[in-house]
């Protein structure tokens, strides 16, 4: 299994959208950032990622599942543009913030804190645990 970081801004695609989706879960489309596309297209069934909440809130709200690994995506007819469909597993008691991850030195190689514009993100096992 594989671990990611799913940022979007809450007043757009927030937890609670991501919630009341269900166990069917909801496709991550509109990413037009090759990287980002690159990293769905690596994701299989079931992997695990953070659902962070960026521009308001940058902290980590809760844990999504991929289930429905890379496919076309349904906003638009460019073939180029794949996306994931993820569904929610469970919200943070107490979100993590940006300022928390980037204050603990286990967490100091995370893409979140080097490359924090790449809206899906690998994220290792090791920074995983941490979380």
């Amino acid at each position: 299994m594989a671990y990611w970081l799913f940022k979007s801004e809450p007043d757009v695609w927030g937890w609670d959208h991501q919630t009341a989706k269900g166990a069917q879960g909801e496709e991550w489309d509109g990413v037009r950032n090759y990287q980002a596309r690159n990293n769905m297209r690596a994701m299989k069934l079931g992997d695990k990622g953070f659902f962070y909440h960026s521009r308001t809130g940058l902290e980590i709200v809760g844990i999504v599942e991929v289930c429905a690994e890379a496919h076309p995506d349904s906003t638009t007819d460019d073939n180029r543009w794949d996306c994931v469909d993820i569904k929610a597993v469970r919200p943070f008691a107490k979100p993590v913030s940006l300022e928390t991850i980037k204050a603990d030195p286990r967490l100091s190689e995370m893409v979140l804190v080097n490359n924090s514009r790449l809206s899906v993100q690998p994220v290792s096992e090791d920074e995983w645990r941490v979380i």
